[in-house]
């Protein structure tokens, strides 16, 4: 087929393009073709590696919850409704929901979340405030639930997501003022103390740890100094005891605990849970006693999807796969750290590291209680346990830092910017912003 060159424009535009001879008088302007390579070219970039190992172990570690989900409720499900599936179907339509939200919030670039991170803890707390109100619900004694009909769902795990975003945003404005405490800790403590004391008033003391877990990951990687920290961290232990004996349930509780659970009396009750989630979790030996064989699960073992979900695990998978769950949040703590290390915007160094800090944090939380080294707590463990609004607001915050790692420096270039882009940002083929 003939070609014909065009000539070089004023704006120096290379004479490769060419046209056909079939082509109607007239030739359209190249800037629309350059525009749509560009446009293909962005949708198929390669991101970093950082970020397929972060977006795969988390999308294992999904997928690998709704099967222990499935084969830890079958037998109570069956028994309550008729329906072994009932709890895996929810489960996994949470995931349905959870992991496209996942992705597209890992589009979002890091200056709307630094943008819109306080309008975003505002309304998480105001989402908190609605457990107070004849909408709140109580669970087991806590009062950190809120129901419309036959949906429910906690608001607390939304906080988790706006008090880190919070945090970043006044890391980010404070970044030249960290060796002034007040700078820092008058801001943060405000929007911690609102947090915790709104979920603390609901007598769920498991999140409040959590989050506070989650407020120090978010300051010492932030670049908070070492000794203010070490203060905050002392106040918080003395007050942590008060805290803890202001509830008279969690007083006992604790005591049973370091009791080591040795007072027969109290096998039947504050016991039973914790020495049958041991026994499952010792039954499974070295290679487990089979997927979908377990023995606890047949109503011996409370919460047997959620918060000991790890004692089904090691049961029926045995040390080999309770290893393997421990080296996959391995990995995605490793995948986070190298996101910290690689970035230098310090909003994206904090809120990753908090979020560091409340998944991992929270994991290792769950597995003490089960291995007897924390008392009960009613914390689940993360991507695996049963239950929608933990396992949705743990993909969006992992989505955030999939949105950070997006942009890492070095993914497409030396400094991070496409090689096809300019000095000033600008794309070279289209000459408008990226």
């Amino acid at each position: 087929m003939a070609t014909t060159d065009l000539p070089q424009g004023r704006n120096g535009r290379d004479r490769g393009a060419r046209t056909t001879s079939s082509t109607s008088a007239g030739t359209a302007p190249t800037r629309t073709t350059n525009r749509a390579v560009v446009a293909v070219k962005n949708v198929f970039v390669a991101e970093s590696s950082t970020f397929y190992t972060i977006l795969g172990v988390t999308l294992f570690l999904v997928v690998f919850g709704v099967v222990m989900v499935l084969s830890s409720s079958s037998v109570e499900q069956y028994a309550a409704t008729h329906d072994f599936f009932g709890a895996a179907s929810r489960q996994g339509l949470y995931a349905v929901l959870g992991v496209p939200l996942m992705l597209i919030v890992s589009r979002v670039p890091a200056r709307l979340w630094r943008k819109w991170a306080m309008r975003l803890l505002g309304a998480a707390l105001a989402l908190q405030l609605l457990v107070y109100t004849p909408l709140g619900i109580d669970v087991q004694g806590n009062r950190n639930w809120i129901g419309i009909g036959s949906f429910t769902a906690q608001p607390s795990e939304v906080v988790k997501l706006g008090l880190v975003l919070g945090i970043g945003a006044i890391m980010y404005v404070k970044r030249d003022k960290l060796d002034d405490w007040k700078e820092v800790f008058i801001p943060v403590g405000i929007a911690s103390l609102l947090s915790l004391g709104l979920v603390i008033l609901g007598g769920d003391q498991g999140t409040a740890m959590i989050m506070l877990i989650l407020v120090l990951g978010a300051l010492y990687v932030g670049g908070a100094r070492a000794k203010h920290l070490l203060v905050g961290v002392v106040a918080m232990a003395v007050l942590l005891p008060f805290v803890t004996m202001a509830s008279s349930s969690r007083q006992v509780r604790i005591s049973a605990w370091l009791s080591g659970c040795t007072d027969s009396n109290q096998y039947a009750d504050l016991c039973w849970q914790p020495v049958h989630g041991m026994w499952a979790l010792a039954s499974g030996g070295v290679f487990g006693v089979g997927l979908g064989n377990s023995k606890a699960k047949w109503s011996w073992l409370p919460e047997a999807d959620n918060d000991y979900i790890f004692a089904i695990i090691g049961e029926e998978l045995g040390l080999i796969g309770a290893v393997v769950v421990l080296a996959l949040f391995v990995v995605l703590a490793v995948s986070m750290i190298k996101v910290i290390r690689q970035s230098k915007d310090p909003f994206v160094k904090t809120v990753t590291g908090g979020i560091l800090a409340w998944i991992i944090g929270q994991a290792l939380v769950n597995i003490a209680v089960v291995l007897g080294l924390l008392p009960v707590l009613g914390v689940p463990l993360p991507l695996i346990s049963a239950g929608g609004s933990a396992l949705i607001m743990t993909l969006v915050a992992i989505g955030v830092v999939l949105s950070f790692a997006r942009d890492l420096p070095g993914k497409n270039g030396p400094s991070g910017r496409d090689p096809l882009d300019g000095p000033t940002g600008r794309s070279t083929l289209n000459g408008t912003l990226r």
